[in-house]
């Protein structure tokens, strides 16, 4: 039959903060047969591929990292993403993650075997095989590039903002940015003082309200160093303050007038010509597209050297481009902020479940998961930041850790169950979860907001954010309920195996119609009281 094939107890995809955070986890949980599957040469996942002048975060540094991995050395409170990234890398190294990070091994299909309950993974290095698979592959990892007319043949130079041309000499270029998302806002003023003309395509302008950044002192970093808990005191308090805002975007939309106006002064102070401030203004609640910070923005765009047009790339004609309201601009380099497969992410083309459908046939009608975690149809399967876990005012981070949690617990019952074991998510439980979440999603600012936003997948829906605080999100993610999962057994080869390989938990899986219908009905209840 060949040569024997590595198993592994997990397999984690990605090695960006949902990978690492996953091997750290497992790790504390005393699994260390696991292994980090990383597409590319190093670990850092978004913050490696993001590059570009001016990259940073938009949520503060101390919120913007593990708790179980403090960083007292932040340099500034809005860290830049090579501090990020180095910070990513310390990780990898405090917590002993290298020997298990497999670089350059990028997965290439992973099928559910049902006769095994294992996953075959297949990298671009060879086939493992693993008994859990823990994707962490995240939303902002493929940039998406629009099908524009006669791109093609445009004699210049082209990129995506997270492909980064270091190489390629910006200075005295005419330049067009595609696109004013959080990329885009953060390039415009890093290249405007050095490029001979920048013009700005923007289909919907943005929300900016000012970036509120300075550099973190000298003693606050010896604060935090000597005493710990300070810094997890400057966490706390940045974490409250955003949970308080919560329902304004998720009960009360109409509470954000005030922002606006707050955001509108902000445009004001910088953007003095009316044509220009009309192009700048939003017709959407604020809120409703990610809101942006930036105190460069605006002045960037005041600039003699910059030109908005208030409407999409549509067309190039050889080093023409034009936009859909006819405007023309002659260009040496167009640059891409068009943003990332969000909705309908690459990975799930990838995955093969038990049914013999990859992840992308099962969510053709929308990304749904239980729990933000696990998908009917793929046992033994889960995926950190997926459906409905995004956030629209705090840190990622908070996510992660509540998904790591879940994770947590979901190893553990595997181990109580012993024996060659899987769950499998109830197609029942993960229609109730989603329901609950739309239904909360309805009154949300996302959804009644009036703008299209890459939070809502083709059909209108919002698979994307969470209608709730991070606070919720941890409850309900606390630990697996077992009545939401089948239990899943290797098939025995006669009566004596199948009782050795089955032991008590074999009536889970064969439980009556009956109590499987009540089991459902008790799912929804905590669902709902999870999440209340």
């Amino acid at each position: 039959m060949g040569q024997q094939r590595e198993h592994v107890r997990v397999a984690v995809i990605g090695s960006g903060f949902g990978g690492l955070g996953a091997a750290v986890r497992l790790r504390r949980e005393g699994i260390t047969d696991f292994v980090v599957l990383e597409r590319a040469d190093s670990v850092g996942g978004t913050w490696r591929d993001n590059s570009y002048p001016g990259c940073a975060c938009d949520v503060p540094s101390h919120l913007y990292s593990f708790s179980f991995a403090p960083n007292p050395d932040w340099p500034r409170t809005f860290s830049g993403q090579e501090h990020i990234r180095a910070y990513l890398e310390h990780v990898a190294d405090t917590f002993g993650l290298r020997p298990h990070i497999r670089l350059s091994h990028e997965v290439l299909m992973m099928r559910w075997v049902g006769d095994e309950l294992r996953w075959e993974i297949e990298t671009s290095q060879g086939t493992i095989t693993a008994d859990v698979v823990v994707s962490a592959t995240g939303p902002l990892s493929d940039p998406k590039m629009p099908d524009i007319d006669g791109l093609a043949g445009f004699p210049g130079k082209v990129f995506h903002s997270s492909r980064w041309d270091h190489d390629y000499d910006l200075r005295g270029k005419r330049v067009a940015m595609i696109g004013t998302g959080a990329s885009a806002i953060q390039i415009v003023p890093s290249i405007q003082p050095e490029v001979g003309q920048l013009t700005l395509f923007q289909r919907t302008p943005p929300w900016v309200m000012p970036r509120m950044d300075r550099a973190i002192s000298g003693a606050e970093r010896w604060l935090h160093r000597q005493l710990p808990f300070t810094g997890a005191a400057r966490r706390g308090l940045l974490w409250g303050i955003r949970e308080l805002q919560v329902s304004a975007f998720t009960k009360r939309p109409k509470q954000l007038g005030l922002v606006e106006s707050l955001a509108k002064a902000n445009m004001a102070k910088a953007i003095k010509d009316p044509a220009l401030r009309a192009k700048l203004t939003p017709s959407y609640r604020i809120g409703c597209k990610r809101i942006l910070l930036s105190s460069e923005y605006y002045p960037a765009l005041a600039e003699p050297n910059v030109d908005v047009v208030a409407s999409g790339l549509v067309e190039v004609r050889g080093s023409t481009v034009v936009a859909a309201d006819g405007t023309q601009a002659e260009v040496d380099a167009i640059i891409f902020g068009t943003g990332f497969h969000v909705t309908d992410l690459p990975i799930a083309e990838r995955v093969v479940g038990a049914d013999g459908i990859t992840l992308a046939e099962a969510w053709k009608d929308g990304m749904e998961s239980l729990r933000g975690a696990t998908a009917a149809g793929f046992p033994n399967w889960m995926t950190i930041i997926g459906p409905n876990t995004g956030l629209g005012n705090s840190s990622m981070i908070l996510m992660i850790e509540s998904q790591l949690n879940y994770m947590a617990d979901y190893m553990r019952q595997l181990n109580v169950l012993g024996g060659r074991a899987a769950l499998a998510a109830r197609p029942s439980a993960v229609g109730a979860w989603n329901r609950l979440v739309q239904e909360r999603m309805k009154r949300t600012v996302w959804d009644t907001g009036g703008c299209t936003s890459w939070y809502m997948d083709a059909n209108g829906r919002n698979t994307t954010i969470w209608p709730g605080t991070t606070g919720e999100f941890r409850r309900a993610t606390r630990e697996v309920n077992l009545a939401e999962y089948e239990v899943l057994r290797v098939p025995a080869t006669d009566a004596s195996a199948q009782n050795a390989a089955a032991g008590n938990a074999s009536a889970q899986s064969a439980a009556e119609p009956a109590q499987v219908a009540a089991e459902t009905a008790k799912t929804a209840a905590e669902t709902t009281e999870a999440v209340r």
